[in-house]
């Protein structure tokens, strides 16, 4: 029996725990799965405690930089974003982009030679904008910090730093923020203004099932995806790098599918 964990600023409304059992259960192995909100405080205490007592562990928000110094290395998409969502044997992963680039190719969207406005700068939104621009995007960058937004472009030589945001055409919009969950909930990082101006809407939240993101684009009339298909879709990857096991899209795919029967709403 695995043990595995995951940590975060509040993981309280995660579903990491179900995804991650349901998948150890359907690809052979078994696994308790504990839910850890940390406080910045907390952070190396409970990093330490980890890497020593458990199989592997997950981080997301705010701790996807933070958790790196504390590795012997990160290898694959962790190095290229300078995020990291999974830790085993003290190497960090990053399973975010192929969870997103996956999201998006079974909900049929194509951005190649599209604009593409992604709102935030952090960990998922490095990989987010980096997964954009190899799909062939033209990519649009705003971050609060718009320092953030100018660091992300320059380190992956792509994208263009917005310094406000204004009323424009773009394909798809995309909140990598994180604004509209927890003590955010009901509030979306744009409006009307912004909204009406693309022609889909992609929340990385996923809890509420409809963020205020994305009520505002549904009433806008355009399709809207959240972010539950990406979050599964990185824990089942992840999982197979915990299991050593090499993954499959097709496979990934069907069992989401399966879960979603299991636990739709």
């Amino acid at each position: 029996m695995l043990k595995l964990g995951l940590i975060g600023k509040d993981v309280s409304k995660s579903d990491s725990a179900k995804m991650h059992t349901f998948n150890m259960k359907r690809l052979g192995s078994g696994c308790t799965y504990e839910m850890l909100s940390i406080t910045k405080e907390e952070l190396d205490d409970t990093v330490k405690k980890l890497i020593a007592e458990y199989d592997a562990f997950n981080v997301t928000i705010p701790y996807k930089l933070d958790v790196i110094p504390y590795l012997e290395k990160i290898t694959g998409d962790a190095e290229t974003f300078g995020a990291v969502n999974l830790v085993k044997d003290r190497i960090g992963y990053n399973t975010d982009g192929v969870g997103f680039t996956l999201m998006l190719e079974n909900n049929g969207i194509e951005v190649r030679g599209r604009r593409v406005l992604v709102l935030g700068a952090g960990g998922a939104g490095r990989s987010v904008v980096k997964k954009l621009a190899d799909a062939g995007a033209q990519v649009f960058l705003y971050d609060v910090r718009h320092e953030n937004a100018v660091s992300v472009c320059e380190e992956f030589g792509t994208g263009t730093p917005l310094r406000e945001l204004v009323p424009d055409d773009y394909f798809l919009i995309v909140n990598v923020t994180g604004v509209g969950m927890h003590k955010t909930e009901g509030v979306s990082p744009v409006g009307e203004e912004i909204l009406s101006r693309c022609e889909r809407a992609v929340d990385l939240i996923y809890y509420p099932r409809k963020s205020e993101f994305l009520r505002i684009a549904e009433n806008l009339g355009k399709p809207i995806v959240n972010g539950e298909g990406m979050l599964y879709y990185q824990a089942y990857y992840g999982d197979c790098i915990i299991l050593g096991r090499e993954p499959s899209a097709q496979e990934a795919k069907r069992l989401f599918e399966e879960y979603r029967r299991v636990y739709g709403d």
